[in-house]
Protein backbone atom coordinates (compact mmCIF):
# COMPACT_ATOMS: atom_id res chain seq x y z
CA UNK A 1 0.00 0.00 0.00
CA UNK A 2 2.91 2.53 -0.05
CA UNK A 3 2.79 5.32 -1.92
CA UNK A 4 6.04 6.33 -3.48
CA UNK A 5 6.30 10.76 -3.83
CA UNK A 6 4.33 10.99 -1.06
CA UNK A 7 4.92 12.42 2.79
CA UNK A 8 2.49 13.06 5.38
CA UNK A 9 2.08 16.22 8.21
CA UNK A 10 0.35 15.26 11.56
CA UNK A 11 -1.69 18.32 13.14
CA UNK A 12 -0.56 17.68 16.84
CA UNK A 13 0.18 21.18 18.45
CA UNK A 14 -3.53 21.85 19.83
CA UNK A 15 -4.14 22.11 23.41
CA UNK A 16 -7.59 20.33 23.12
CA UNK A 17 -9.05 23.40 26.04
CA UNK A 18 -12.49 21.55 25.72
CA UNK A 19 -11.17 18.65 27.15
CA UNK A 20 -10.62 19.99 30.70
CA UNK A 21 -7.58 18.19 30.75
CA UNK A 22 -3.50 18.89 31.59
CA UNK A 23 -2.63 15.71 29.45
CA UNK A 24 -2.07 17.37 25.62
CA UNK A 25 -5.32 16.09 23.28
CA UNK A 26 -3.25 13.92 21.04
CA UNK A 27 -1.82 11.55 24.02
CA UNK A 28 -5.49 10.69 25.12
CA UNK A 29 -6.10 7.34 25.09
CA UNK A 30 -9.18 5.21 22.91
CA UNK A 31 -8.24 1.28 22.24
CA UNK A 32 -5.07 1.58 24.36
CA UNK A 33 -2.83 3.71 23.10
CA UNK A 34 -2.93 7.65 22.52
CA UNK A 35 -5.15 9.71 19.57
CA UNK A 36 -1.78 10.42 17.69
CA UNK A 37 -0.12 6.56 17.49
CA UNK A 38 -3.09 5.20 15.62
CA UNK A 39 -3.10 8.01 13.31
CA UNK A 40 1.24 7.46 12.97
CA UNK A 41 0.49 3.92 12.55
CA UNK A 42 -2.21 4.53 9.97
CA UNK A 43 0.25 6.74 8.24
CA UNK A 44 2.89 4.51 8.34
CA UNK A 45 1.13 1.86 5.66
CA UNK A 46 1.24 4.57 3.33
CA UNK A 47 4.61 5.91 3.71
CA UNK A 48 7.65 5.14 6.18
CA UNK A 49 8.13 7.24 9.28
CA UNK A 50 10.97 9.25 7.70
CA UNK A 51 8.30 10.86 5.55
CA UNK A 52 5.93 11.20 8.44
CA UNK A 53 6.07 14.99 9.97
CA UNK A 54 4.45 15.28 13.58
CA UNK A 55 3.89 18.99 13.95
CA UNK A 56 3.80 19.96 17.82
CA UNK A 57 3.71 22.68 19.95
CA UNK A 58 1.13 22.42 22.93
CA UNK A 59 3.39 19.80 25.22
CA UNK A 60 5.67 19.29 22.45
CA UNK A 61 8.76 17.53 24.49
CA UNK A 62 5.55 15.42 26.44
CA UNK A 63 4.32 14.70 22.65
CA UNK A 64 7.11 13.86 21.51
CA UNK A 65 8.35 11.61 23.89
CA UNK A 66 5.47 9.34 23.82
CA UNK A 67 5.84 8.70 19.65
CA UNK A 68 9.45 8.92 19.11
CA UNK A 69 9.92 5.12 19.32
CA UNK A 70 7.77 5.31 16.28
CA UNK A 71 10.49 7.22 14.10
CA UNK A 72 8.82 10.18 13.01
CA UNK A 73 10.21 13.32 12.24
CA UNK A 74 9.00 16.58 14.33
CA UNK A 75 7.92 20.01 13.12
CA UNK A 76 7.58 22.65 16.00
CA UNK A 77 4.73 25.10 16.01
CA UNK A 78 5.68 27.40 18.70
CA UNK A 79 2.10 29.47 18.53
CA UNK A 80 -0.68 27.53 17.72
CA UNK A 81 -1.98 30.15 14.60
CA UNK A 82 -4.47 27.96 12.51
CA UNK A 83 -3.70 25.07 10.46
CA UNK A 84 -2.53 27.11 7.41
CA UNK A 85 0.43 28.55 9.98
CA UNK A 86 1.02 25.38 10.90
CA UNK A 87 1.49 23.92 6.86
CA UNK A 88 3.94 27.25 6.73
CA UNK A 89 5.95 25.56 9.87
CA UNK A 90 6.62 22.58 7.51
CA UNK A 91 7.62 24.82 4.97
CA UNK A 92 10.21 26.17 6.71
CA UNK A 93 11.51 22.73 8.17
CA UNK A 94 12.13 21.85 4.65
CA UNK A 95 13.64 25.24 4.26
CA UNK A 96 16.09 25.06 7.11
CA UNK A 97 16.54 21.32 7.09
CA UNK A 98 17.36 20.93 3.41
CA UNK A 99 15.14 17.77 3.23
CA UNK A 100 14.28 16.56 0.07
CA UNK A 101 10.57 18.63 -0.61
CA UNK A 102 8.35 15.44 -1.46
CA UNK A 103 6.18 15.67 -4.43
CA UNK A 104 2.96 14.96 -2.48
CA UNK A 105 2.18 16.39 0.91
CA UNK A 106 -0.68 14.71 3.21
CA UNK A 107 -2.16 16.54 5.97
CA UNK A 108 -3.74 14.09 8.19
CA UNK A 109 -4.91 15.55 12.25
CA UNK A 110 -3.41 14.08 15.06
CA UNK A 111 -7.11 13.37 16.71
CA UNK A 112 -8.30 11.78 14.69
CA UNK A 113 -7.65 8.13 15.18
CA UNK A 114 -10.21 6.38 13.51
CA UNK A 115 -8.94 7.11 10.01
CA UNK A 116 -8.30 3.58 7.93
CA UNK A 117 -4.96 2.99 5.93
CA UNK A 118 -7.46 2.17 3.05
CA UNK A 119 -8.92 5.75 3.07
CA UNK A 120 -5.57 7.29 3.14
CA UNK A 121 -4.92 5.11 0.08
CA UNK A 122 -7.64 6.12 -1.58
CA UNK A 123 -6.82 10.29 -1.28
CA UNK A 124 -3.51 9.37 -2.25
CA UNK A 125 -4.90 6.97 -5.45
CA UNK A 126 -7.50 10.14 -6.21
CA UNK A 127 -5.32 12.20 -6.65
CA UNK A 128 -2.65 10.88 -8.87
CA UNK A 129 -5.71 9.68 -10.68
CA UNK A 130 -7.18 13.02 -11.12
CA UNK A 131 -4.01 14.64 -11.22
CA UNK A 132 -4.78 17.36 -8.97
CA UNK A 133 -3.35 19.96 -7.32
CA UNK A 134 -5.75 19.51 -3.71
CA UNK A 135 -8.21 16.45 -2.78
CA UNK A 136 -9.91 17.06 0.22
CA UNK A 137 -11.29 13.54 2.31
CA UNK A 138 -15.15 14.50 3.16
CA UNK A 139 -17.91 12.65 5.27
CA UNK A 140 -21.69 12.33 4.94
CA UNK A 141 -23.11 12.80 8.48
CA UNK A 142 -26.89 12.08 9.56
CA UNK A 143 -26.58 15.95 10.39
CA UNK A 144 -23.95 18.26 8.90
CA UNK A 145 -25.16 21.03 11.11
CA UNK A 146 -22.06 23.27 12.50
CA UNK A 147 -19.38 21.50 9.81
CA UNK A 148 -17.77 23.04 6.94
CA UNK A 149 -19.30 22.08 3.62
CA UNK A 150 -17.40 20.87 0.41
CA UNK A 151 -19.22 21.93 -2.96
CA UNK A 152 -18.81 19.77 -5.77
CA UNK A 153 -19.13 21.29 -9.30
CA UNK A 154 -21.79 18.27 -9.88
CA UNK A 155 -22.89 15.56 -7.63
CA UNK A 156 -21.60 12.97 -9.69
CA UNK A 157 -17.97 14.31 -10.35
CA UNK A 158 -15.13 14.56 -7.86
CA UNK A 159 -14.53 18.65 -8.29
CA UNK A 160 -15.06 21.00 -5.54
CA UNK A 161 -15.53 24.31 -6.10
CA UNK A 162 -15.26 25.43 -2.75
CA UNK A 163 -14.91 24.86 1.15
CA UNK A 164 -17.28 27.26 3.10
CA UNK A 165 -18.35 27.00 6.74
CA UNK A 166 -21.80 26.62 8.47
CA UNK A 167 -22.47 30.48 8.72
CA UNK A 168 -21.13 31.50 5.32
CA UNK A 169 -23.61 29.28 3.54
CA UNK A 170 -26.50 30.42 1.16
CA UNK A 171 -30.21 29.26 1.28
CA UNK A 172 -29.70 27.06 -1.38
CA UNK A 173 -26.57 25.07 -0.13
CA UNK A 174 -27.86 24.31 3.85
CA UNK A 175 -28.81 21.36 1.89
CA UNK A 176 -25.09 19.89 1.02
CA UNK A 177 -24.36 17.20 2.79
CA UNK A 178 -20.81 16.65 2.61
CA UNK A 179 -18.88 17.51 5.52
CA UNK A 180 -14.77 18.95 5.23
CA UNK A 181 -12.74 16.29 7.13
CA UNK A 182 -9.78 18.44 7.37
CA UNK A 183 -7.52 15.85 6.14
CA UNK A 184 -6.13 17.07 2.68
CA UNK A 185 -3.75 15.86 0.00
CA UNK A 186 -1.45 18.48 -1.86
CA UNK A 187 1.13 19.32 -4.82
CA UNK A 188 3.59 20.14 -2.42
CA UNK A 189 4.48 22.85 -4.93
CA UNK A 190 1.20 24.57 -5.41
CA UNK A 191 0.66 24.37 -1.66
CA UNK A 192 3.90 25.96 -1.01
CA UNK A 193 3.12 28.93 -3.22
CA UNK A 194 -0.14 29.51 -1.45
CA UNK A 195 0.95 29.55 2.21
CA UNK A 196 2.81 33.08 1.86
CA UNK A 197 -0.82 34.48 0.45
CA UNK A 198 -2.78 33.25 3.48
CA UNK A 199 -4.39 35.96 5.72
CA UNK A 200 -5.69 36.15 8.95
CA UNK A 201 -8.54 38.54 8.19
CA UNK A 202 -11.20 36.52 9.76
CA UNK A 203 -13.09 36.00 13.07
CA UNK A 204 -10.37 34.24 14.92
CA UNK A 205 -7.15 35.76 13.64
CA UNK A 206 -5.65 32.60 11.96
CA UNK A 207 -4.19 31.26 8.97
CA UNK A 208 -6.81 29.02 7.40
CA UNK A 209 -5.48 25.77 5.49
CA UNK A 210 -9.34 25.82 3.57
CA UNK A 211 -8.13 29.06 1.98
CA UNK A 212 -5.71 27.90 -0.13
CA UNK A 213 -8.59 25.41 -1.81
CA UNK A 214 -10.61 28.78 -2.92
CA UNK A 215 -6.61 30.15 -4.45
CA UNK A 216 -6.30 26.82 -6.16
CA UNK A 217 -9.85 27.31 -7.92
CA UNK A 218 -9.63 30.69 -8.74
CA UNK A 219 -6.08 30.01 -10.07
CA UNK A 220 -8.01 27.29 -12.35
CA UNK A 221 -6.20 24.26 -10.63
CA UNK A 222 -8.20 20.93 -10.14
CA UNK A 223 -9.62 20.36 -6.18
CA UNK A 224 -11.33 17.08 -5.85
CA UNK A 225 -13.04 15.37 -3.17
CA UNK A 226 -13.42 11.85 -1.94
CA UNK A 227 -16.04 10.43 0.32
CA UNK A 228 -15.06 8.45 3.21
CA UNK A 229 -16.53 5.32 3.76
CA UNK A 230 -17.41 5.86 7.27
CA UNK A 231 -18.19 9.46 9.08
CA UNK A 232 -16.63 7.97 12.09
CA UNK A 233 -13.07 7.70 10.23
CA UNK A 234 -12.92 11.47 9.89
CA UNK A 235 -14.39 12.05 13.32
CA UNK A 236 -12.22 14.45 16.36
CA UNK A 237 -12.64 14.60 19.72
CA UNK A 238 -13.38 18.37 21.44
CA UNK A 239 -14.52 16.52 24.48
CA UNK A 240 -14.27 13.16 26.36
CA UNK A 241 -17.67 11.96 26.16
CA UNK A 242 -16.86 12.34 22.50
CA UNK A 243 -13.76 10.52 22.98
CA UNK A 244 -15.27 7.93 24.47
CA UNK A 245 -18.07 7.71 21.23
CA UNK A 246 -14.55 7.09 19.44
CA UNK A 247 -13.26 4.39 21.82
CA UNK A 248 -16.54 3.04 21.67
CA UNK A 249 -16.71 2.74 17.55
CA UNK A 250 -12.65 1.37 17.51
CA UNK A 251 -13.77 -1.51 20.01
CA UNK A 252 -16.47 -2.58 18.54
CA UNK A 253 -14.39 -2.48 15.05
CA UNK A 254 -11.69 -4.63 16.52
CA UNK A 255 -14.30 -7.01 17.84
CA UNK A 256 -15.61 -7.19 14.15
CA UNK A 257 -12.44 -8.11 12.72
CA UNK A 258 -11.95 -10.89 15.49
CA UNK A 259 -15.01 -11.92 14.61
CA UNK A 260 -14.65 -12.54 11.02
CA UNK A 261 -11.17 -14.13 12.10
CA UNK A 262 -13.13 -16.95 13.41
CA UNK A 263 -13.09 -15.99 16.85
CA UNK A 264 -16.03 -15.78 19.22
CA UNK A 265 -16.83 -13.07 21.31
CA UNK A 266 -20.32 -13.63 23.48
CA UNK A 267 -21.70 -10.32 23.96
CA UNK A 268 -19.11 -8.02 22.59
CA UNK A 269 -20.09 -4.65 23.95
CA UNK A 270 -19.45 -5.55 26.67
CA UNK A 271 -15.94 -6.48 26.52
CA UNK A 272 -13.00 -3.98 26.47
CA UNK A 273 -10.15 -5.29 23.56
CA UNK A 274 -7.76 -3.19 22.64
CA UNK A 275 -6.76 -2.37 18.99
CA UNK A 276 -3.35 -4.08 18.91
CA UNK A 277 -4.61 -7.20 20.59
CA UNK A 278 -4.86 -10.92 18.54
CA UNK A 279 -6.60 -13.78 18.98
CA UNK A 280 -6.46 -16.90 17.07
CA UNK A 281 -9.84 -18.64 15.09
CA UNK A 282 -11.87 -20.82 17.76
CA UNK A 283 -11.01 -19.08 20.43
CA UNK A 284 -13.96 -18.09 22.57
CA UNK A 285 -14.35 -14.78 25.00
CA UNK A 286 -17.00 -14.74 27.20
CA UNK A 287 -18.87 -11.20 28.49
CA UNK A 288 -16.93 -8.71 30.59
CA UNK A 289 -13.47 -9.73 29.26
CA UNK A 290 -10.70 -7.66 29.24
CA UNK A 291 -7.91 -8.04 26.49
CA UNK A 292 -5.64 -4.95 27.08
CA UNK A 293 -2.23 -3.36 24.98
CA UNK A 294 -0.53 -6.34 23.32
CA UNK A 295 -1.70 -9.44 24.12
CA UNK A 296 -2.12 -12.49 22.05
CA UNK A 297 -3.93 -15.76 22.35
CA UNK A 298 -3.54 -18.71 19.90
CA UNK A 299 -6.22 -21.20 18.86
CA UNK A 300 -9.09 -22.83 20.53
CA UNK A 301 -8.58 -21.41 24.16
CA UNK A 302 -11.08 -20.03 26.49
CA UNK A 303 -11.68 -16.46 28.60
CA UNK A 304 -14.27 -16.57 30.98
CA UNK A 305 -15.94 -13.51 32.14
CA UNK A 306 -14.06 -10.94 34.06
CA UNK A 307 -10.68 -11.93 33.18
CA UNK A 308 -8.04 -8.70 32.65
CA UNK A 309 -5.14 -9.58 30.61
CA UNK A 310 -2.46 -7.37 29.71
CA UNK A 311 0.72 -7.25 27.25
CA UNK A 312 0.62 -11.27 27.78
CA UNK A 313 0.77 -13.90 25.16
CA UNK A 314 -1.53 -17.31 25.63
CA UNK A 315 -0.92 -20.10 23.87
CA UNK A 316 -3.40 -22.75 22.19
CA UNK A 317 -6.40 -24.57 24.06
CA UNK A 318 -5.69 -22.53 27.10
CA UNK A 319 -8.56 -22.38 29.67
CA UNK A 320 -8.65 -19.01 31.58
CA UNK A 321 -10.95 -19.34 34.09
CA UNK A 322 -13.16 -16.75 35.60
CA UNK A 323 -11.78 -13.44 36.84
CA UNK A 324 -8.12 -14.05 36.51
CA UNK A 325 -5.79 -11.25 35.90
CA UNK A 326 -2.29 -11.68 33.78
CA UNK A 327 0.17 -8.79 33.50
CA UNK A 328 3.11 -9.23 31.24
CA UNK A 329 2.75 -12.80 31.38
CA UNK A 330 3.38 -16.08 29.36
CA UNK A 331 0.93 -19.29 29.30
CA UNK A 332 2.11 -22.08 27.51
CA UNK A 333 -0.16 -24.65 24.93
CA UNK A 334 -2.90 -26.69 27.29
CA UNK A 335 -2.75 -24.35 30.64
CA UNK A 336 -5.71 -23.86 32.65
CA UNK A 337 -5.52 -20.73 35.17
CA UNK A 338 -7.96 -20.03 37.51
CA UNK A 339 -10.30 -18.91 38.90
CA UNK A 340 -9.39 -15.69 40.17
CA UNK A 341 -5.51 -16.76 39.62
CA UNK A 342 -2.99 -13.47 39.47
CA UNK A 343 -0.35 -13.47 37.23
CA UNK A 344 1.55 -10.50 37.88
CA UNK A 345 5.35 -9.86 35.53
CA UNK A 346 7.55 -12.33 34.31
CA UNK A 347 5.06 -15.16 34.76
CA UNK A 348 5.73 -17.73 32.79
CA UNK A 349 3.59 -21.16 32.89
CA UNK A 350 4.42 -23.86 31.18
CA UNK A 351 2.70 -26.41 29.02
CA UNK A 352 -0.14 -28.18 30.44
CA UNK A 353 0.36 -26.61 34.06
CA UNK A 354 -2.46 -25.42 36.51
CA UNK A 355 -2.69 -22.15 38.44
CA UNK A 356 -6.03 -22.45 40.21
CA UNK A 357 -8.05 -20.54 42.80
CA UNK A 358 -6.54 -17.56 44.29
CA UNK A 359 -2.60 -18.21 43.39
CA UNK A 360 -0.76 -15.10 42.55
CA UNK A 361 3.00 -15.73 40.87
CA UNK A 362 5.38 -12.95 40.23
CA UNK A 363 9.01 -13.74 38.32
CA UNK A 364 7.97 -17.50 38.17
CA UNK A 365 8.61 -20.26 35.64
CA UNK A 366 6.31 -23.01 36.61
CA UNK A 367 7.34 -26.60 34.24
CA UNK A 368 5.23 -28.76 32.33
CA UNK A 369 2.37 -30.18 33.76
CA UNK A 370 2.90 -28.65 37.21
CA UNK A 371 0.25 -28.02 39.43
CA UNK A 372 -0.28 -25.17 41.74
CA UNK A 373 -4.04 -25.11 42.79
CA UNK A 374 -5.02 -23.81 45.61
CA UNK A 375 -4.07 -20.22 47.48
CA UNK A 376 -0.51 -19.99 47.07
CA UNK A 377 2.29 -17.36 46.38
CA UNK A 378 5.00 -18.21 44.18
CA UNK A 379 7.47 -14.98 43.54
CA UNK A 380 11.04 -15.28 42.44
CA UNK A 381 11.20 -19.32 41.29
CA UNK A 382 12.30 -21.75 39.16
CA UNK A 383 9.96 -24.62 39.42
CA UNK A 384 10.37 -27.64 37.40
CA UNK A 385 8.33 -30.80 35.51
CA UNK A 386 5.64 -32.41 37.56
CA UNK A 387 5.77 -30.41 40.43
CA UNK A 388 3.05 -29.63 42.71
CA UNK A 389 2.29 -27.00 45.27
CA UNK A 390 -0.03 -28.29 47.94
CA UNK A 391 -2.81 -25.51 49.01
CA UNK A 392 -1.70 -22.88 50.91
CA UNK A 393 2.28 -23.51 50.25
CA UNK A 394 4.35 -19.70 49.59
CA UNK A 395 7.83 -18.77 48.59
CA UNK A 396 9.26 -16.45 51.17
CA UNK A 397 11.55 -14.35 48.47
CA UNK A 398 12.02 -11.33 50.32
CA UNK A 399 14.38 -10.67 53.22
CA UNK A 400 13.04 -6.61 53.71
CA UNK A 401 15.99 -5.65 51.22
CA UNK A 402 16.70 -8.02 48.58
CA UNK A 403 15.05 -10.83 46.63
CA UNK A 404 15.80 -14.51 46.82
CA UNK A 405 15.34 -17.19 44.36
CA UNK A 406 13.75 -20.42 45.30
CA UNK A 407 14.61 -23.58 43.01
CA UNK A 408 12.03 -26.86 42.70
CA UNK A 409 13.35 -29.75 40.71
CA UNK A 410 11.36 -31.71 38.52
CA UNK A 411 8.78 -34.11 40.25
CA UNK A 412 8.79 -32.38 43.66
CA UNK A 413 5.87 -32.76 46.25
CA UNK A 414 5.10 -29.78 47.96
CA UNK A 415 2.70 -30.32 50.99
CA UNK A 416 -0.20 -27.75 52.23
CA UNK A 417 1.07 -25.13 54.30
CA UNK A 418 4.42 -25.33 53.46
CA UNK A 419 7.32 -22.07 53.77
CA UNK A 420 9.89 -22.43 51.39
CA UNK A 421 12.58 -19.30 53.18
CA UNK A 422 14.67 -18.48 49.77
CA UNK A 423 17.47 -19.20 48.74
CA UNK A 424 16.34 -22.94 48.48
CA UNK A 425 16.42 -25.77 46.28
CA UNK A 426 14.58 -28.50 46.42
CA UNK A 427 16.34 -30.99 44.14
CA UNK A 428 14.06 -33.52 41.90
CA UNK A 429 11.93 -35.89 43.20
CA UNK A 430 12.13 -34.63 46.73
CA UNK A 431 9.32 -34.32 49.01
CA UNK A 432 8.06 -32.12 51.55
CA UNK A 433 5.67 -33.10 54.64
CA UNK A 434 2.72 -30.93 54.89
CA UNK A 435 2.94 -27.97 57.52
CA UNK A 436 6.99 -27.37 56.93
CA UNK A 437 9.57 -24.41 56.96
CA UNK A 438 12.17 -24.98 54.92
CA UNK A 439 14.89 -23.34 55.54
CA UNK A 440 17.66 -25.22 54.04
CA UNK A 441 18.24 -27.28 50.51
CA UNK A 442 16.60 -30.80 50.21
CA UNK A 443 18.42 -33.42 47.88
CA UNK A 444 17.11 -35.80 45.45
CA UNK A 445 14.88 -38.28 46.71
CA UNK A 446 14.70 -37.15 50.51
CA UNK A 447 11.98 -36.23 52.91
CA UNK A 448 12.03 -32.64 54.88
CA UNK A 449 9.92 -32.09 57.60
CA UNK A 450 10.34 -28.45 59.09
CA UNK A 451 7.20 -28.77 61.72
CA UNK A 452 7.45 -28.88 65.82
CA UNK A 453 6.15 -32.17 67.06
CA UNK A 454 2.42 -32.23 67.93
CA UNK A 455 1.46 -32.67 71.50
CA UNK A 456 -1.51 -33.64 72.73
CA UNK A 457 -3.12 -33.87 75.88
CA UNK A 458 -6.04 -36.40 76.77
CA UNK A 459 -9.01 -35.10 78.94
CA UNK A 460 -7.72 -31.30 78.70
CA UNK A 461 -10.59 -29.78 77.10
CA UNK A 462 -13.42 -31.29 79.25
CA UNK A 463 -11.86 -30.16 82.56
CA UNK A 464 -11.18 -26.65 80.50
CA UNK A 465 -15.10 -26.78 80.33
CA UNK A 466 -15.95 -28.15 83.27
CA UNK A 467 -14.31 -25.26 84.95
CA UNK A 468 -15.67 -22.51 83.14
CA UNK A 469 -19.19 -24.07 83.79
CA UNK A 470 -18.18 -23.94 87.78
CA UNK A 471 -16.75 -20.76 87.33
CA UNK A 472 -20.75 -19.46 85.85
Amino acid sequence: MEKPGFAIAIMAAGKGTRLKSKRPKVLHEIGGQALLLHVIAAARTVVPAEQIYCIVGHEADRVKAAVAPTGVNFVMQEEQRGTGHALQMVKAFFAMSGAAVPKHLLVLSGDVPLIKPETIAAICDLHLAEKAAMTILTAVPADPTGYGRVLRRNSDGPEVTAIVEQKSLKPEQLGAPEINSGIYCFETHELFAKLDLLSTDNAHGEFYLTDVAAMLVADGKRVVAVKAESVDEVLGANTIAEMMHLDAAMRMGTARRLMAQGVTIFRPETCVIDAQVTVGPDTVIEPYVQLLGGTTIGVESRVRSYSVIQNSTIGDGVMVRNGCILDHAQVSDGAVLGPYAHLRPESRIGEGAHVGNFVETKKVTLGKGSKANHLNYLGDAVIGAGVNIGAGAITCNYDGVHKHLTTIGDGVFVGSDSTLVAPVTLEAGSYVAAGSCITDDVPAGALALGRSRQITKPGWADAKRAARAKQN
